[in-house]
Protein backbone atom coordinates (compact mmCIF):
# COMPACT_ATOMS: atom_id res chain seq x y z
CA UNK A 1 0.00 0.00 0.00
CA UNK A 2 1.00 3.60 -0.97
CA UNK A 3 2.08 4.96 2.23
CA UNK A 4 0.55 8.48 1.08
CA UNK A 5 -1.22 9.83 -2.14
CA UNK A 6 -1.99 13.25 -3.12
CA UNK A 7 -4.28 13.08 -6.32
CA UNK A 8 -5.18 16.82 -7.72
CA UNK A 9 -5.45 18.31 -4.05
CA UNK A 10 -6.37 22.40 -4.23
CA UNK A 11 -6.53 24.81 -1.82
CA UNK A 12 -7.08 28.62 -1.65
CA UNK A 13 -7.40 31.40 1.07
CA UNK A 14 -9.28 34.05 0.42
CA UNK A 15 -8.36 34.49 -3.46
CA UNK A 16 -4.79 33.22 -3.35
CA UNK A 17 -4.20 30.20 -5.03
CA UNK A 18 -2.11 27.67 -1.98
CA UNK A 19 -2.05 24.43 -4.24
CA UNK A 20 -3.47 23.86 -7.39
CA UNK A 21 -4.24 20.22 -8.90
CA UNK A 22 -1.28 18.70 -6.86
CA UNK A 23 -0.64 15.28 -6.96
CA UNK A 24 2.01 13.26 -5.15
CA UNK A 25 2.69 10.08 -3.49
CA UNK A 26 5.08 8.61 -1.41
CA UNK A 27 6.01 4.76 -1.12
CA UNK A 28 6.90 2.88 1.66
CA UNK A 29 10.68 2.80 2.28
CA UNK A 30 11.21 5.95 0.20
CA UNK A 31 12.20 9.44 1.38
CA UNK A 32 10.96 12.37 -0.85
CA UNK A 33 12.21 15.80 -0.75
CA UNK A 34 9.72 18.62 -1.25
CA UNK A 35 11.30 21.90 -2.09
CA UNK A 36 10.00 24.97 -3.42
CA UNK A 37 10.76 28.74 -2.48
CA UNK A 38 9.19 30.71 0.33
CA UNK A 39 5.16 30.50 -0.14
CA UNK A 40 5.74 27.56 -2.74
CA UNK A 41 2.71 25.73 -0.58
CA UNK A 42 4.74 23.10 0.96
CA UNK A 43 3.85 24.30 4.64
CA UNK A 44 0.19 23.96 2.94
CA UNK A 45 0.58 20.94 1.86
CA UNK A 46 2.11 19.33 4.82
CA UNK A 47 -0.76 20.47 6.77
CA UNK A 48 -3.61 19.03 4.91
CA UNK A 49 -1.46 15.60 4.96
CA UNK A 50 -1.38 15.79 8.93
CA UNK A 51 -5.38 16.65 9.07
CA UNK A 52 -4.47 20.16 10.25
CA UNK A 53 -6.75 22.31 7.45
CA UNK A 54 -8.68 20.61 5.12
CA UNK A 55 -8.12 20.63 0.85
CA UNK A 56 -10.66 22.15 -0.94
CA UNK A 57 -10.99 19.78 -3.68
CA UNK A 58 -8.64 16.66 -4.70
CA UNK A 59 -8.12 13.03 -3.03
CA UNK A 60 -6.11 12.64 -0.08
CA UNK A 61 -4.89 9.06 1.10
CA UNK A 62 -2.60 8.42 4.38
CA UNK A 63 -2.00 5.08 5.08
CA UNK A 64 -4.94 4.15 3.68
CA UNK A 65 -7.34 6.63 5.68
CA UNK A 66 -8.24 9.67 5.81
CA UNK A 67 -5.75 12.45 7.08
CA UNK A 68 -6.32 13.51 11.45
CA UNK A 69 -8.31 10.27 11.53
CA UNK A 70 -7.20 8.25 14.88
CA UNK A 71 -5.84 5.74 12.36
CA UNK A 72 -3.15 8.21 10.57
CA UNK A 73 -2.42 9.94 13.91
CA UNK A 74 -1.16 6.77 15.40
CA UNK A 75 1.21 6.17 12.33
CA UNK A 76 2.36 9.28 11.21
CA UNK A 77 5.25 11.22 12.94
CA UNK A 78 5.79 15.59 12.94
CA UNK A 79 8.59 17.60 12.92
CA UNK A 80 8.53 21.35 12.51
CA UNK A 81 11.27 23.57 12.12
CA UNK A 82 11.23 25.00 15.31
CA UNK A 83 10.29 22.38 17.50
CA UNK A 84 9.56 24.22 20.84
CA UNK A 85 9.67 22.83 24.69
CA UNK A 86 9.10 23.16 28.13
CA UNK A 87 12.39 25.08 29.25
CA UNK A 88 12.33 23.75 32.57
CA UNK A 89 11.66 20.06 31.52
CA UNK A 90 14.70 17.90 30.79
CA UNK A 91 14.64 15.95 27.88
CA UNK A 92 14.19 12.80 29.69
CA UNK A 93 10.72 14.12 31.19
CA UNK A 94 9.83 15.80 28.17
CA UNK A 95 9.98 12.37 26.35
CA UNK A 96 8.67 10.56 29.12
CA UNK A 97 5.60 12.59 28.91
CA UNK A 98 4.99 12.60 24.93
CA UNK A 99 5.85 8.71 25.38
CA UNK A 100 2.72 8.33 28.00
CA UNK A 101 0.01 10.40 26.19
CA UNK A 102 1.04 7.75 23.20
CA UNK A 103 0.37 5.67 25.88
CA UNK A 104 3.48 4.04 26.26
CA UNK A 105 6.37 3.41 28.76
CA UNK A 106 7.60 6.69 30.08
CA UNK A 107 10.74 4.35 30.52
CA UNK A 108 11.74 4.12 26.70
CA UNK A 109 12.75 7.58 26.50
CA UNK A 110 16.57 7.05 27.37
CA UNK A 111 16.84 4.92 24.26
CA UNK A 112 15.08 7.44 22.05
CA UNK A 113 17.15 10.11 23.19
CA UNK A 114 20.26 7.64 22.74
CA UNK A 115 19.08 7.49 19.55
CA UNK A 116 19.31 10.77 18.21
CA UNK A 117 22.36 11.44 20.08
CA UNK A 118 21.27 12.85 23.44
CA UNK A 119 21.57 10.22 25.58
CA UNK A 120 24.64 12.37 27.74
CA UNK A 121 22.21 15.49 27.87
CA UNK A 122 18.75 13.78 28.55
CA UNK A 123 18.85 14.83 32.46
CA UNK A 124 19.94 18.34 31.46
CA UNK A 125 17.13 21.15 30.90
CA UNK A 126 15.85 22.00 27.62
CA UNK A 127 16.58 25.36 28.68
CA UNK A 128 20.43 24.99 28.74
CA UNK A 129 20.06 23.23 24.78
CA UNK A 130 21.30 24.84 21.77
CA UNK A 131 18.83 25.01 18.62
CA UNK A 132 20.47 21.94 17.24
CA UNK A 133 19.72 19.71 20.47
CA UNK A 134 15.97 21.02 20.65
CA UNK A 135 15.76 20.12 17.30
CA UNK A 136 17.11 16.28 18.17
CA UNK A 137 14.40 16.51 20.84
CA UNK A 138 12.27 16.79 18.23
CA UNK A 139 13.36 14.11 16.45
CA UNK A 140 13.21 11.62 19.53
CA UNK A 141 9.56 12.78 19.73
CA UNK A 142 8.34 11.66 16.12
CA UNK A 143 10.21 8.04 16.80
CA UNK A 144 8.05 7.22 19.03
CA UNK A 145 6.07 4.35 17.93
CA UNK A 146 7.56 3.12 15.00
CA UNK A 147 5.52 5.82 12.40
CA UNK A 148 4.70 4.73 9.29
CA UNK A 149 4.99 8.02 7.76
CA UNK A 150 7.07 11.21 8.52
CA UNK A 151 6.84 13.99 7.58
CA UNK A 152 9.29 16.48 8.18
CA UNK A 153 10.16 20.69 7.99
CA UNK A 154 13.26 21.76 7.40
CA UNK A 155 14.44 19.09 9.99
CA UNK A 156 17.60 19.92 10.10
CA UNK A 157 17.55 23.63 10.80
CA UNK A 158 19.76 24.49 13.85
CA UNK A 159 21.86 20.98 13.45
CA UNK A 160 26.09 21.32 12.50
CA UNK A 161 27.61 19.28 9.65
CA UNK A 162 27.95 15.80 12.06
CA UNK A 163 24.66 15.94 13.54
CA UNK A 164 23.24 16.56 9.73
CA UNK A 165 25.12 13.45 8.71
CA UNK A 166 23.96 11.60 12.00
CA UNK A 167 20.02 12.90 10.94
CA UNK A 168 20.19 11.56 7.72
CA UNK A 169 20.98 8.04 8.81
CA UNK A 170 18.57 7.83 11.18
CA UNK A 171 16.11 8.66 8.33
CA UNK A 172 18.19 6.08 6.42
CA UNK A 173 17.35 3.28 8.72
CA UNK A 174 13.78 4.25 9.51
CA UNK A 175 13.47 4.01 5.65
CA UNK A 176 15.37 0.91 5.41
CA UNK A 177 12.44 -0.71 7.88
CA UNK A 178 9.49 0.96 5.73
CA UNK A 179 8.87 4.39 6.35
CA UNK A 180 7.63 6.67 3.91
CA UNK A 181 9.30 10.14 4.40
CA UNK A 182 8.57 13.72 3.06
CA UNK A 183 10.57 16.38 3.65
CA UNK A 184 10.81 19.71 2.73
CA UNK A 185 14.73 21.42 2.87
CA UNK A 186 16.61 24.39 1.44
CA UNK A 187 19.28 22.27 2.08
CA UNK A 188 20.01 21.27 -1.69
CA UNK A 189 22.91 19.75 -1.33
CA UNK A 190 22.29 17.29 1.41
CA UNK A 191 18.74 17.29 -0.20
CA UNK A 192 20.80 16.01 -3.47
CA UNK A 193 22.42 12.90 -1.84
CA UNK A 194 20.52 11.46 0.75
CA UNK A 195 16.97 11.42 -0.70
CA UNK A 196 15.02 8.85 -3.51
CA UNK A 197 12.83 11.31 -5.31
CA UNK A 198 12.71 15.59 -5.43
CA UNK A 199 9.07 17.19 -6.00
CA UNK A 200 9.26 20.67 -6.65
CA UNK A 201 6.61 23.07 -5.71
CA UNK A 202 5.96 26.34 -7.48
CA UNK A 203 3.39 29.04 -6.51
CA UNK A 204 1.25 25.75 -5.18
CA UNK A 205 1.41 23.66 -8.84
CA UNK A 206 4.08 20.56 -8.78
CA UNK A 207 6.62 21.53 -11.61
CA UNK A 208 8.52 18.14 -11.64
CA UNK A 209 8.81 15.00 -9.37
CA UNK A 210 11.11 12.67 -10.13
CA UNK A 211 14.34 11.06 -9.08
CA UNK A 212 17.65 13.69 -9.29
CA UNK A 213 19.02 11.25 -12.53
CA UNK A 214 15.67 11.84 -14.57
CA UNK A 215 15.41 15.47 -13.52
CA UNK A 216 18.72 15.73 -14.81
CA UNK A 217 18.08 14.23 -18.22
CA UNK A 218 14.91 16.01 -18.57
CA UNK A 219 16.28 19.46 -17.89
CA UNK A 220 19.40 19.09 -20.32
CA UNK A 221 21.17 21.06 -18.95
CA UNK A 222 25.17 21.44 -19.86
CA UNK A 223 27.94 19.37 -18.20
CA UNK A 224 30.61 20.76 -17.09
CA UNK A 225 34.01 19.04 -17.97
CA UNK A 226 37.13 19.82 -15.83
CA UNK A 227 40.16 18.49 -17.68
CA UNK A 228 44.04 18.56 -15.50
CA UNK A 229 46.48 18.72 -18.03
CA UNK A 230 50.56 18.03 -18.03
CA UNK A 231 52.70 20.98 -17.30
CA UNK A 232 53.09 22.93 -20.73
CA UNK A 233 50.10 20.90 -22.55
CA UNK A 234 46.72 22.89 -21.12
CA UNK A 235 47.21 25.30 -24.50
CA UNK A 236 46.97 21.92 -26.99
CA UNK A 237 44.73 20.49 -24.70
CA UNK A 238 42.20 23.93 -24.67
CA UNK A 239 42.86 24.25 -28.18
CA UNK A 240 41.92 20.87 -29.13
CA UNK A 241 38.69 20.64 -27.44
CA UNK A 242 37.89 23.97 -28.34
CA UNK A 243 37.59 24.79 -24.59
CA UNK A 244 38.55 27.28 -22.12
CA UNK A 245 41.68 27.75 -19.73
CA UNK A 246 41.85 28.59 -15.89
CA UNK A 247 44.68 28.86 -13.24
CA UNK A 248 47.46 27.84 -15.53
CA UNK A 249 47.00 23.52 -16.06
CA UNK A 250 43.10 23.43 -15.94
CA UNK A 251 40.89 23.14 -19.22
CA UNK A 252 37.34 23.79 -18.34
CA UNK A 253 34.78 22.42 -20.97
CA UNK A 254 31.20 22.98 -21.30
CA UNK A 255 28.99 20.72 -23.18
CA UNK A 256 25.38 19.47 -23.96
CA UNK A 257 24.55 15.79 -21.81
CA UNK A 258 24.45 13.58 -24.79
CA UNK A 259 27.78 15.33 -26.56
CA UNK A 260 29.63 14.13 -23.29
CA UNK A 261 30.46 10.75 -24.25
CA UNK A 262 32.21 12.03 -27.17
CA UNK A 263 34.37 14.75 -25.91
CA UNK A 264 35.61 12.06 -23.41
CA UNK A 265 36.38 9.87 -26.23
CA UNK A 266 38.54 12.58 -27.44
CA UNK A 267 39.91 13.49 -23.87
CA UNK A 268 40.77 9.86 -23.78
CA UNK A 269 42.78 10.00 -27.44
CA UNK A 270 45.13 12.82 -25.65
CA UNK A 271 46.10 10.67 -22.27
CA UNK A 272 50.03 11.76 -22.42
CA UNK A 273 48.59 15.29 -22.07
CA UNK A 274 46.20 15.05 -19.34
CA UNK A 275 47.09 14.05 -15.61
CA UNK A 276 42.77 14.06 -14.20
CA UNK A 277 39.60 14.22 -15.15
CA UNK A 278 36.51 15.52 -13.16
CA UNK A 279 33.03 15.08 -14.63
CA UNK A 280 30.95 17.70 -13.04
CA UNK A 281 26.69 16.93 -13.69
CA UNK A 282 24.25 19.94 -13.12
CA UNK A 283 23.46 19.77 -9.31
CA UNK A 284 20.30 20.02 -7.90
CA UNK A 285 20.41 23.98 -6.99
CA UNK A 286 20.96 24.18 -10.77
CA UNK A 287 17.57 21.95 -11.40
CA UNK A 288 15.80 23.73 -9.37
CA UNK A 289 16.68 27.19 -10.78
CA UNK A 290 15.82 25.70 -13.77
CA UNK A 291 12.24 24.29 -13.31
CA UNK A 292 11.34 27.31 -11.31
CA UNK A 293 12.61 29.48 -13.93
CA UNK A 294 10.74 28.21 -16.41
CA UNK A 295 7.38 28.21 -14.61
CA UNK A 296 7.48 31.79 -14.15
CA UNK A 297 8.05 32.61 -17.63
Amino acid sequence: MTALILSQVTKRFDRTAALTDVTLSVAPGERVALLGHNGAGKSTLMKIVLGLIPADGGRIDVLGVAPGSPAARANVAYLPENAAFHPSLTGEEQIGLFLRLRGEPAGKAGELLDRVGLGDAARRRIGTYSKGMRQRVGLAQALIGRPRLLVLDEPTSGLDPVSRREFYGILDRLAADGAAILLSSHALTEVEARTDRIVILSNGVVVADDTLAGLRRRAALPTRIQISARPGAADAVARELTAGRRNGVMVDLVCAADKKLAHLGSIAAMSDMIEDVDVIPPSLEDIYDHYSRRTLS
